[in-house]
């Protein structure tokens, strides 16, 4: 499962394994960071081709990505929209189908608590995935939201016994 939280500027990306019995294994994160010196359409065509290479290297199943929520700031939320939009162009032209869930949702689903801190979050994915280090926020974000996806996709599962390994 390749979760993504998008961002014209840094947009991270995690890709986990969901094992049975709700476990994951962690395969990779990181953080893409378009060029901030060029325009937005020089940025999501960055983003975009970054995206379709972890794409085919890691060969994902599904893509969870984070949604909108609206910014004080009214050209923030325009511009995460537009990577969103980027997120979404990219999983359609290969073919790949998407999920999508509310900040609030990731932080409890992995916190306990919908008002966690981007810290919060981080030390929690650290803990969750047996990491040696502390992601970056926008990865651990995003490797939140991939569990996110999991947790649901195994909650949804819980009854097939059978369940196989789901990247």
């Amino acid at each position: 499962m390749l979760g993504v939280d998008p961002g014209s500027r840094f947009c991270g990306y995690g890709v986990v394994d969901l094992l049975p019995l709700r476990k994951f294994k962690y395969v990779e994160c990181g953080v893409i960071e378009p060029l901030k010196t060029r325009g937005i359409e020089y940025r999501l065509g960055e983003l975009a081709r970054w995206l379709t290479d972890v794409v085919n290297e890691l060969r994902p199943g599904v893509i969870a990505v984070e949604d909108c929520f609206a910014h004080r700031n009214v050209r923030s939320t325009i511009a995460l929209a537009q990577a969103r939009g980027t997120v979404m162009a990219v999983a359609g032209m290969v073919g790949i189908p998407v999920f999508s869930y509310a900040p609030k949702v990731v932080k409890r689903s992995v916190t306990g608590r919908g008002a966690a801190s981007k810290e919060q979050v981080a030390r929690m994915i650290q803990a969750l995935l047996n990491l040696k280090n502390l992601p970056q926020s926008d990865a651990a974000d995003a490797l939140a939201v991939a569990m996110t996806h999991g947790q649901k996709t195994f909650l949804e599962d819980r009854g097939n016994t059978n369940m196989d390994e789901m990247r």
